[in-house]
């Protein structure tokens, strides 16, 4: 049965912060090398099977690097955030974090709104922010759109992108990945679609229904946002592409999987305020993140409550956390990494 958790922000308890220390996936010790130069890692990398290959790379700040990643299935080059485990001359597991709906465009992305350069950099762990995709619910479209264009993601993130990433940055083998909003339905469906390759989702404010009328008509809305065509993704409402990538139909097959999922009520919450994250005292994206962001996130909390009812029922383990405020943001996203990071280093560890 589903762990429910049904409290105040935060969500989880002090205590299991603890557990971080004693995870495979924890502190870094004082042994550790540091991180390997460019020309090391360019010599390590190793290309997909399909022709998939590395094809750029770039120091970023810190520990970041960023790469380029050309993909045989889209026949285009997609940016990818990295930041590596500490000493990556050690193997590390993987840790992907998808961006929402626009991709990681205009900074709305994991790098520029949230903590996670200082949250994992003691951490043994390699963190991975593919960029773009938006509107696409970084799933295989069946035909290329007017708009979006040529849309390959699933086999991008499943077959390209983890050769090259294991490849660069010694990987061990183990991965898990998280995602908010269109990604946190969007993590669900590459799990199913490659059943072991991730031994643990988060999804954050997601909605794992999709054949419904009600989620397919919230798919539209996000697709269409971006102008592309939903028919040129899964065909038309009804075409049984739907119902093959709906996560909540298919939820016996996440049995193993270790699975996080959490929502706030849509009520404004400690973070919905003027200096809360990412407002930085612009009255008008609070407005927008009370109203706009309110009601996404009334919307993805009644899909999980279904989903927590579906793995219930199944006896399919998964952690609920229900919070009782909190809109469509990024700060709550913020938080819910955090809280969800002891399932996921016990997993990777």
């Amino acid at each position: 049965m589903g762990r429910h958790i049904r409290s105040g922000y935060p969500v989880v308890p002090a205590v299991l912060a603890l557990l971080v220390a004693f995870a495979g996936t924890g502190v870094a010790s004082a042994d550790d090398a540091g991180p390997a130069p460019i020309a090391a890692l360019t010599a390590a990398a190793r290309s997909a099977t399909d022709g998939s290959y590395l094809s750029g790379i770039a120091e970023g700040p810190g520990a970041g690097i960023d790469i380029q990643v050309w993909s045989a299935a889209m026949n285009s080059t997609i940016t990818v955030k990295v930041l590596r485990a500490p000493d990556d001359s050690r193997p590390a597991p993987v840790l992907y974090l998808l961006n929402g709906a626009n991709g990681g465009t205009d900074d709305s992305s994991w790098t520029e709104q949230t903590d996670i350069a200082g949250f994992f950099a003691a951490k043994r762990v390699t963190v991975v922010v593919p960029m773009g995709g938006r509107g696409s619910y970084f799933t295989d479209w069946q035909s290329d759109d007017p708009i979006l264009g040529r849309q390959r993601w699933t086999t991008f993130l499943t077959r390209e992108l983890p050769a090259v990433i294991d490849s660069t940055f010694h990987g061990t083998g183990a991965a898990a990945i998280a995602g908010i909003s269109m990604a946190g339905t969007s993590v669900f469906q590459l799990a199913l679609a490659a059943p072991g390759l991730y031994r643990a989702i988060g999804s954050y404010s997601g909605c794992a229904q999709t054949s419904t009328p009600e989620g397919e008509a919230f798919v539209a809305a996000v697709v269409t946002r971006w102008a592309g065509n939903t028919a040129n993704m899964w065909g038309p409402f009804g075409n049984p592409a739907w119902a093959a990538n709906d996560p909540y139909l298919h939820a016996d097959r996440l049995r193993g999987t270790a699975i996080y999922v959490s929502s706030g009520t849509g009520l404004a919450g400690p973070l919905d305020t003027l200096d809360g994250p990412g407002v930085n005292g612009n009255p008008g994206k609070l407005l927008a993140q009370l109203t706009s962001g309110g009601v996404l996130e009334a919307v993805t909390d009644q899909c999980a409550h279904a989903l927590h009812d579906r793995l219930t029922e199944l006896n399919v383990p998964a952690t609920f956390a229900f919070r009782t405020l909190g809109t469509h943001s990024w700060g709550y996203w913020q938080q819910d990494l955090h809280d969800s990071w002891p399932m996921f280093a016990a997993a990777l560890g």
